[in-house]
């Protein structure tokens, strides 16, 4: 769980959100929405059980697709099909080497939500 009080989380939270119940130009709304828009896009992309874990592992370096395999025990074809709805939102990359395919984190944005969630549901 968090080190932080949950009083002084909040307010550091709410020093770097938005003020939309203030006036704001329209350059500055239609950004918050192309935001908000990404962030539903990213927050879609790892709901789903399968591929939150195989974030997660990610999170931890380079993994093959065999090692996610086993990992989730789940067949080739499902864990191919998590693999690309994550490569289609950017989040994951992958490399051949030989008849291998591994896979990694784009940026850090999923390790840094990842960790989060650990955070919050699994410690």
């Amino acid at each position: 769980m968090s080190t932080l009080d949950p009083e002084d989380e909040a307010a550091d939270i709410a020093s770097i959100l938005p003020r939309i119940d203030e006036p704001m130009d329209d350059a500055t709304w239609k950004r918050i929405r192309d935001n908000a828009q990404t962030a539903s896009d990213f927050l879609k992309a790892i709901s789903h059980e399968g591929r939150l874990m195989i974030l997660c592992s990610l999170a931890n370096g380079e993994k093959s697709v065999t090692e996610l395999e086993t990992m989730l025990a789940s067949r080739q074809a499902a864990v191919s099909q998590q693999l690309s709805r994550l490569r289609l939102e950017g989040l994951v990359t992958a490399r051949r080497d030989g008849k291998q395919i591994y896979y990694s984190l784009t940026d850090d944005r999923a390790r840094l939500i990842i960790e989060r969630v650990y955070e919050l549901f699994c410690t």
